[in-house]
């Protein structure tokens, strides 16, 4: 227990140490870079999730580093730096994933998006699925956004209620009702 503790007051200071220099002008460029290399494959995971698509996925994380490099001199230290990062991920991963859905409706018809996803699921180098995990990928694509990103977190991440309120700024009963509702709506589309 205390070398674990250790290994915490350890990590709480490393990230302080980089917070401070990315908040000094002089040394932020550096200590950008450092960041990059620390977190961008956790927060690429974190969108593909969402996303599936590995362009749009590439697209949505140089915004989300964009905006982590334009907002960390905002940043106090009220949560942790990968929490702080993560929220700018999932809500710009939202944010894409509204945009999408509003100019899918105009173009095209519910058919059709299923057919594009599944094209896209199988043309991707990096899925490796069934024609289960598709059944299920389009399940979970026709969810609403923050129920898709509890049953992500939930499902793939493994993360507990308290994690992912954490990093959703959501209360645990509000994540709990979302998990139940997309997993009930999962079901009834895999049934189907």
């Amino acid at each position: 227990m205390a070398e674990e503790r250790k290994i915490q007051d350890s990590n709480s200071d490393a990230e302080q140490d980089l917070v401070n220099r990315l908040q000094d002008p002089l040394q932020k460029r550096v200590a950008f870079g450092e960041l990059v290399d620390l977190y961008a494959e956790k927060l690429y995971a974190q969108i593909r999730h969402m996303l599936i698509n590995h362009e749009d996925t590439n697209d949505v994380l140089q915004e989300v580093l964009l905006k982590i490099w334009n907002g960390i001199g905002d940043f106090r230290g009220e949560a942790k730096l990968f929490t702080w990062m993560y929220r700018i991920a999932y809500y710009e991963s939202l944010s894409f994933l509204k945009a999408k859905r509003r100019k899918q409706r105009h173009f095209t018809e519910l058919t059709e998006d299923n057919q594009y996803l599944i094209e896209q699921l199988s043309e991707d180098p990096y899925f490796d699925g069934d024609e289960l995990e598709i059944k299920l990928r389009l399940a979970i694509d026709e969810l609403p956004p923050k129920q898709q990103q509890v049953f992500l977190l939930r499902h793939y991440e493994e993360l507990s209620y308290t994690k992912m309120a954490e990093l959703t700024g959501t209360s645990e009963g509000a994540l709990k009702a979302s998990f139940h509702h997309a997993v009930k709506k999962i079901k009834k589309a895999i049934l189907k």
